[in-house]
């Protein structure tokens, strides 16, 4: 079954930045009509963060204007640019894709950690 490959999370402090990056294990999984970032912190269940439908990106009120979810196609990947990171956006960041046909695809997550 084709899953989701997170990378790029790690520490960094108040303020700073990270970018994500996401691509389907399997090279041929091509043309997903959603592409997007879930986070879960801890104790909390998991929300959407950003994600792109049929080419539109959309993005929760918590990180508008601070994130930026864009993707290469030529590449198979999605990216999430977040900028200013704060505390409250520390979490687990799970990437997804809704393909044409069949279920919703899931990352393994990958930990983002802002310090104060």
């Amino acid at each position: 079954q084709v899953e989701m490959i997170e990378s790029g999370g790690g520490l960094v402090q108040a303020g700073g930045s990270l970018r994500l990056a996401c691509s389907p294990s399997d090279r041929t999984f091509t043309n997903p009509i959603t592409v997007g970032w879930f986070r879960q912190a801890p104790g909390k269940e998991r929300v959407v963060v950003a994600h792109i439908t049929y080419n539109k990106a959309y993005y929760s009120d918590a990180v508008k204007g601070r994130f930026t979810i864009s993707k290469d196609n030529a590449e198979n990947t999605v990216y999430l640019k977040m900028n200013s990171l704060e505390p409250e956006d520390t979490g687990v960041y799970y990437c997804y894709a809704d393909p044409q046909v069949g279920p919703r695809r899931w990352g393994q997550g990958t930990q983002v950690t802002v310090s104060s």
